[in-house]
């Protein structure tokens, strides 16, 4: 009889997982469809997405869209106001074409941003994940996260530029580094509630692997949770970014970057507003359209709310 229930557990364990996957495979064949309903139902999400994808197409064919050398300039051509022939959005004071620099310096900081979010939020993740599975090394990683959270970014990059010098390398690790904590935490949160499901017992008593449970079960289970997350924080991550780059710890002159060209239009504030002015409101539109999109996204994504 002890025998026989032993059979029938690892049976049961096995079915709810895979009844469960089954389960969910219908509503993720229609879940697509539910998002773009949402999506375009709200009219704000819909227009700051179509404003987006028009940033980052820009960006991608900057090569092909810029009309002049974003490098290169002419003196004789500096401070030339918006609409004038052949500089549609001005000059700076090197003599620059600002539309071209604008095209590169958005792709530069989209890039920055992106790159840094990643590396931020897969060790997040990871540090989040591996914490909810493995309890001893739960109280490590939360007192490296503890020891993160005490550092502003500001202040980490600093640090980083004082070691390795001012560049999108240093920029890209702080902004890492400013994603870690949050996202482990979320993470965290979020696979204490996963960990605790039968499913996850079911899997253990069949005898699956750590790596198959840990991605399988609570990754796959946590990823929603994570990537809203993260796309609330990468607006924050573009503003910081260009933070990085006005304060003169981001790319270096001659390159292109919307936070560095804002700094560099300071000089000019009140000769030609325009050459600060434009790279400042271009990251406003696009810190604001990822911060209205990226509430739309929670909506969507967020299981809690998705009644």
């Amino acid at each position: 009889m002890g025998a026989k229930a032993v059979a029938t557990t690892p049976e049961a364990g096995t079915a709810q997982p895979s009844a469960a996957i089954e389960g969910a495979e219908p509503r993720q064949e229609h879940r697509p469809q539910s998002m773009w309903r949402r999506f375009a139902s709200d009219r704000v999400a819909l227009g700051s997405g179509i404003f987006l994808a028009i940033v980052v197409l820009a960006a991608l064919l900057a090569p092909l869209l810029a009309p002049h050398d974003p490098f290169a300039g002419e003196l004789s051509d500096m401070l030339k106001p918006m609409g004038s022939p052949g500089f549609i959005l001005g000059t700076d004071g090197q003599g620059r074409d600002i539309l071209s620099r604008l095209l590169y310096g958005t792709r530069l900081t989209l890039i920055i941003g992106v790159v840094g979010v990643a590396i931020g939020g897969t060790l997040g993740a990871f540090i989040g994940l591996f914490s909810t599975y493995y309890p001893a090394l739960d109280k490590f990683f939360g007192r490296i996260t503890d020891i993160m959270l005490s550092f502003p970014a500001i202040l980490f990059g600093m640090a980083l530029v004082a070691v390795t010098g001012p560049g999108v390398l240093s920029v890209i690790l702080a902004l890492a580094f400013a994603t870690v904590p949050g996202v482990a935490r979320i993470s965290r949160s979020s696979g204490m509630v996963v960990i605790r499901q039968e499913y996850m017992e079911a899997g253990r008593a069949v005898g699956l692997r750590d790596g198959v449970l840990i991605w399988r079960y609570l990754t796959l289970n946590c990823i929603s949770t994570i990537f809203v997350y993260l796309s609330l924080r990468f607006g924050q991550v573009i503003l910081l970014g260009a933070v990085f780059s006005f304060l003169g710890l981001g790319a270096k002159p001659p390159a292109a970057e919307l936070g560095m060209m804002a700094s560099q239009g300071r000089d000019y504030l009140f000769m030609a507003p325009h050459v600060a002015t434009i790279p400042s409101l271009a990251i406003f539109l696009i810190v604001l359209a990822f911060n209205l999109l990226s509430d739309s996204a929670r909506d969507v994504l967020d299981p809690r709310l998705r009644q």
